[in-house]
C-alpha cells in the first residue's frame, strides 16, 4: 500500500518564470525509507513542503497516509513528522523544554513515547538542562529527530538531514533510521545531496532541475547502467581531465576524488591505447582500471 502518492505535481516561482517541479509522480510504500537524491535547486524542498501541507502545488494531486493535501491538511499534520533541513527548534529554550514543547503541541507527553526516541535521546539527555543554540551540529540533529518522533508520526519527512555535519554523525544518523524502520516499522523519506547515502534506502528516486531521472532500488540503478567505465589518475590531475575530454574514444570525463571516471567506446580506446596517448600527452605515474558504477556515476550517467 502507497502510504505517499504523488501524481504530475507541478510547481513554479516568482510568476511561473523558475520550474521547481516539473509533473513529478511517484508512490511510497508503507514502511520503507525512500530516498529523494539530487544536488541543491534540483526541487527537493518544494516537494517536501507540499508533502507537509506547506505549500500549495500549482498543479497535481498527493496524498500522505491516504490524506490529500490540501483537502486534508489538519489531519496530514497530526499523523507526520517533519525535519526541515534549517534546525529549526527553539534555541533559546533547554534541550528538554524544546521536546516538552513539541509533546504538548501535539497533546502527548515524553513517557508517552519515550519508547520511540529512547536510544536516539539517551546520547543527548546528559545535556537536557543546556539551549538548544549551544548544542553541536550532531546534537541539534538528534533533538531535532526526537522533536518529529515525540508524537508518534505514520511518515517521517527528513530534508537534508546530514547536510552540515560531521562524517561520524552522519553514519550514526542512519543507524537510527535503519532501526527506526526496523524496530517500528515507520514510513520514511528522505532528501540528500549525497549519492553515497542512496544505498541507504529501499528505493531511491533521482532528481535533477523538477524531474525524476529514474525511480528504483540502489541496485537496480547501478544494474541498469550500460557504460563502460575506467578510473583514471596521474600525476598531472588537474589537466588530465582536459585532455581526457579531448581523447578520441572517451564519452564522458568527471572529477571523483582521487581519480577521474571516464566512459568510453571501447571500439575506439582500450586502456593501453588510452594510456600510450597519455603518455604522449606528457602524463606519468598513469593509473587506469576498470570499475562498477556508484549512484553518482549513474546520476551523471542519466544527466547526459
Amino acid at each position: 500500500m502507497a502510504i505517499v502518492s504523488v501524481k504530475d505535481l507541478k510547481m513554479s516561482y516568482d510568476r511561473g518564470k523558475v520550474k521547481a517541479l516539473k509533473g513529478v509522480s511517484f508512490d511510497m510504500n508503507e514502511g520503507e525509507i525512500f530516498g529523494l537524491i539530487g544536488p541543491d535547486g534540483a526541487g527537493k524542498t518544494s516537494l517536501f513542503r507540499i508533502l507537509t501541507t506547506l505549500l500549495l502545488a500549482d498543479s497535481g494531486t498527493a496524498t500522505v497516509d491516504g490524506y490529500d493535501v490540501v483537502k486534508d491538511y489538519k489531519k496530514i499534520r497530526r499523523n507526520i513528522g517533519y525535519m526541515p533541513g534549517k534546525f529549526s527548534l527553539y534555541q533559546d529554550l533547554t534541550v528538554e523544554e524544546n521536546l516538552s514543547f513539541f509533546a504538548t503541541v501535539f497533546n502527548t507527553t515524553i513517557q508517552e513515547n519515550y519508547h520511540l526516541i529512547e536510544e536516539i535521546y539517551s546520547q543527548i539527555e546528559p545535556f537536557k538542562k543546556r539551549k538548544a543554540g549551544k548544542l553541536s551540529g550532531g546534537m541539534k540533529q538528534k533533538l531535532a529527530l526526537s522533536c518529529a518522533l515525540i508524537h508518534a508520526p505514520h511518515v517521517l519527512f527528513l530534508d537534508e538531514p546530514t547536510t552540515g555535519v560531521d562524517p561520524v554523525s552522519r553514519k550514526d544518523f542512519w543507524d537510527m533510521l535503519q532501526k527506526l524502520k526496523k524496530n517500528f516499522k515507520l514510513s520514511i523519506i528522505v532528501s540528500t545531496p549525497y549519492m553515497d547515502e542512496a544505498v541507504q534506502c529501499d528505493r531511491i528516486a533521482l532528481i535533477q532541475e523538477g524531474q525524476f531521472l529514474t525511480i528504483d532500488t540502489p541496485e537496480g540503478i547501478v544494474r541498469a547502467y550500460t557504460q563502460t567505465l575506467w578510473e583514471v589518475r596521474s600525476d598531472k590531475m588537474h589537466r588530465l581531465l582536459t585532455d581526457l575530454r579531448g581523447i578520441k574514444g572517451v564519452k564522458t570525463a568527471f572529477a571523483f576524488g582521487e581519480y577521474h571516471h571516464v566512459t568510453v567506446d571501447t571500439s575506439a580506446l582500450t586502456i593501453d591505447s588510452l594510456r600510450e596517448q597519455l603518455e604522449k600527452l606528457g602524463h606519468k605515474k598513469i593509473v587506469i582500471e576498470a570499475i562498477e558504477p556508484t549512484i553518482e556515476d549513474c546520476f551523471m550517467n542519466l544527466q547526459e
